[in-house]
């Protein structure tokens, strides 16, 4: 059966059915779609403004040249490109990795860069939660005027996995560095900044804490709740002068996320930290507060399923498990084909 569709028929019947609301409730409708318009319009204003105008708190806010700054997982990707840049701005460093050898390799090669920066190195294993690290570390800082935290030290899956699927050991060991790592290693520097009266501490989140992620079920799960931790310890550390920020990220160049070319919307480790570094406190088009993402495009893309479909709807689930469901195929294939040539 043939379907016409009249289009001058349905507007018509459209204005017929907007004529016969009584004009106080028309003019309330209207106000209502106003409203919505303009929210839209300032949502998006302020994403351009955050992204390409405005500049975040000047990280002299927190110490002057000098000020150490401690940073976990140092010793790649974003957390050796933070250390990077920190020194680049003037702040010794506290660097705390697993591999010694990669630390006094990173050290060596800063100290050796700037003149008169000192770094320090702590190798530890975040997997091991082992007591004894904490208190080294908490060695390691006595004495030392502390005013900056990168937590940036995290694990995810080897590759997608179904969670009834996910091994013992990787589960455990991503909540034990992301969220126990994390906590413990803010518990130890965190009454520094306090007892300063300012202090800034950022810990890395991602899109999988903000975007429920099938088949990367335990380290969304892990993100998601270094989301909500990091707000709360917010609020109860303003009042001592230490801001505390979530910084959300997308893909990036790193090992983790196993990708090696750039795109518009995967910077490098450069990029990343220097957007990173540069928009502190830039929380305005957020859904949490003190949470920020500093990328442009990672900012845009976030925004548009936020404005669209939900960062937690539906759809997005669908497309994350779809996605990811692909890349694990992908990936066993790839292994059953270097298998094959051992």
């Amino acid at each position: 059966m043939a379907f016409n569709f009249d289009v001058q028929e349905t507007m018509d019947r459209a204005l017929d059915l907007w004529n016969s609301i009584p004009p106080a409730a028309q003019w309330t409708l209207a106000g209502i779609g106003a409203l919505y318009v303009a929210r839209g319009a300032l949502s998006f204003l302020q994403l351009f403004l955050n992204c390409f105008i405005l500049s975040g708190t000047n990280l002299r806010k927190y110490g002057k040249k000098g000020t150490w700054a401690v940073v976990t997982g140092a010793s790649d990707g974003l957390g050796k490109e933070f250390a990077s840049q920190l020194a680049a701005k003037g702040f010794n460093l506290v660097l705390v990795s697993r591999t010694q050898s990669k630390l006094d390799t990173l050290a060596r090669e800063l100290t050796l860069r700037w003149s008169g920066l000192q770094a320090k190195t702590l190798a530890m294993d975040y997997s091991e939660d082992n007591d004894a690290d904490y208190e080294r570390l908490t060695q390691l800082l006595s004495g030392l005027d502390v005013g900056i935290l990168i937590n940036n030290v995290g694990q995810s899956h080897s590759i997608p996995v179904p969670f009834l699927e996910t091994s013992r050991d990787e589960l455990q060991n991503i909540i034990t560095i992301n969220c126990l790592g994390t906590l413990k290693t803010t518990k130890v520097v965190a009454p520094i900044l306090a007892k300063r009266r300012k202090g800034l501490i950022l810990t890395m989140g991602s899109f999988a804490g903000v975007m429920p992620t099938p088949y990367l079920a335990t380290y969304s799960g892990s993100k998601a709740f270094l989301q909500h931790w990091s707000s709360s310890l917010a609020s109860e550390l303003k009042p001592q002068g230490v801001d505390v920020q979530l910084v959300v990220s997308y893909l990036v160049t790193t090992a983790m996320s196993k990708i090696r070319r750039t795109s518009l919307l995967i910077p490098n480790p450069k990029q990343f930290v220097r957007s990173a570094l540069g928009k502190v406190g830039m929380c305005g088009n957020e859904k949490f507060p003190n949470t920020y993402t500093p990328w442009w495009s990672h900012a845009a893309f976030k925004w548009v399923i936020e404005s669209t479909v939900g960062a937690t709807g539906a759809v997005t689930i669908w497309f994350n498990r779809k996605m990811h469901a692909d890349i694990r195929t992908r990936a066993l294939r790839k292994a059953e084909r270097e298998a094959k040539k051992q």
